[in-house]
């Protein structure tokens, strides 16, 4: 790294080591939403970390006799990893070791890399998620599915790409690879000589103040790491990534992300900071939607927003600002769930609902049990869990909470959808209506035959 980027983000890291005496504040009716998911057993725990770009705070919720966590605590952060690749990537053009129109085939000289019709893979389309390259490469078999990136290594990413077919032109359309940005971390890797956790420690950890932020657990991490949670609650396994760790390899804390992402929001323009985070091409088609290396810009009631995401079998991220520089926000559970709603929210007051939820008696529960006919031969089955939630399921279809948020009404974030129980004249539930993607079906609950006849 040369010494005037060094300089440049040791400065952007040192912001936060000031006074928090003017700590940015999380607003009341977020953190209300944010501990009744956590006391609704929808979320192991959850951590909030706030910047405006001089101060910062952090918010811990967690349920009363459990596990505390604090800005310390250790959660994978998934996809939010590709940022960091991204930043890579800015480091190396700003040097002069790379360019952003350079073709990746350039930078692994023994791989067969896929062009079509002569236009080669680019950095920049793999930073962009443009490659043409599918979201996940077609020949990963995983020897554990709670582990699913641990065996495949670059033997496997060689012969991928060796017999892979690109179907459009690489830069022409937006699509999510994860495959993409692996191989982009690989690249960086295999140019500067060094693993890729070694760059990320030496060009981005070190000189942020970011000691938390790794892809092997020291001693002191491990014992900061909090378990993960699948969307349904149950223990998650931590993920392992190899050749593809650029993809979603990094675990980190709320005190590093806080500093990384401060590090972006107030980087001046000619830095690899700001050209890490700077719109390259559209993603959809819509106004306002672009993408830089990997960071997320869309517009949000009328204010452009910097954000990535992630989640891992156990864990899930969000991290982003303001484009004015003056909000930036990370939030981190240990448990598979989305939480895109109030991290936005958090960023542009009004964009998004705090939805509360509740915790209804067990003997409540009990009156949604049942099988619901949604045609012939298609049931959606509901059960009562034993820490407050319901299970629903739609014959055929895997498994999802759903979580009051009042009597008779219930959400399921994992999927979007939203459940409302109806009651005959005598006050018994007899019928749900669900809501998903804008369409309403309606289910009758099946009476119980008691006379033994057809």
């Amino acid at each position: 790294m040369n010494t005037r980027l060094a300089a440049l983000l040791a400065f952007a890291g040192a912001l936060l080591a000031g006074s928090v005496s003017a700590a940015p504040q999380l607003d009341a009716d977020l953190r209300a939403a944010l501990q009744s998911r956590v006391d609704s057993n929808e979320l192991a725990s959850v951590i909030v970390g706030l910047t405006d770009g001089r101060d910062n705070a952090t918010y811990a919720f967690f349920k009363t006799g459990g596990r505390a966590v604090d800005a310390q605590t250790i959660y994978e952060i998934g996809s939010v990893s590709k940022t960091f690749t991204g930043l890579l990537l800015a480091q190396a053009v700003k040097s002069g070791t790379a360019r952003l129109d350079q073709p990746v085939a350039q930078l692994l000289d023994d791989y067969v890399i896929p062009e079509y019709k002569g236009r080669p893979i680019t950095l920049l389309d793999l930073a962009t998620q443009t490659s043409g390259l599918p979201r996940m490469p077609d020949n990963i078999r995983p020897a554990r599915a709670d582990n699913p990136y641990a065996d495949y290594g670059e033997t496997e990413l060689k012969a991928f790409l060796g017999n892979h077919a690109l179907t459009r032109q690489p830069g022409a359309m937006y699509e999510y690879s994860n495959v993409g940005t692996g191989l982009l971390g690989h690249a960086l890797a295999k140019l500067a000589n060094k693993p890729y956790e070694t760059l990320i420690r030496e060009q981005i950890g070190t000189p942020l103040g970011m000691p938390s932020t790794a892809i092997t657990l020291t001693p002191s991490m491990r014992a900061r790491l909090v378990q993960g949670h699948t969307a349904m609650g149950e223990p998650a396994a931590n993920w392992d990534m190899n050749v593809l760790a650029g993809s979603g390899a990094l675990r980190s804390n709320a005190h590093d992300m806080i500093r990384y992402v401060n590090a972006m929001m107030t980087a001046p323009s000619d830095t690899a900071l700001a050209l890490a985070r700077r719109a390259q091409r559209p993603t959809d088609g819509k106004k306002g939607e672009h993408i830089g290396p990997f960071w997320h810009i869309s517009t949000v009631r009328g204010k452009p927003v910097v954000w990535h995401n992630g989640m891992t079998g156990g864990y899930s991220s969000f991290v982003g600002f303001t484009g004015d520089g003056k909000v930036g926000v990370v939030i981190l559970t240990n448990t598979a769930m989305s939480l895109d709603d109030l991290a936005m929210a958090a960023l542009v007051p009004g964009a998004g609902p705090a939805i509360r939820q509740t915790v209804l008696a067990p003997d409540v529960l009990t009156d949604y049990a049942g099988e619901y006919e949604l045609k012939p031969g298609v049931l959606l089955t509901v059960t009562p869990t034993a820490t407050g939630s319901l299970t629903m399921q739609v014959s055929g279809q895997g498994k999802v909470r759903a979580f009051a948020v009042a009597r008779d009404e219930f959400i399921a974030r994992s999927n979007g959808a939203t459940f409302s129980f109806k009651r005959s004249g005598n006050g018994e539930v007899d019928r749900v209506e669900g809501r998903q993607n804008g369409r309403l079906v309606s289910a009758k609950k099946r009476v119980p035959i008691t006379t033994g006849n057809d």
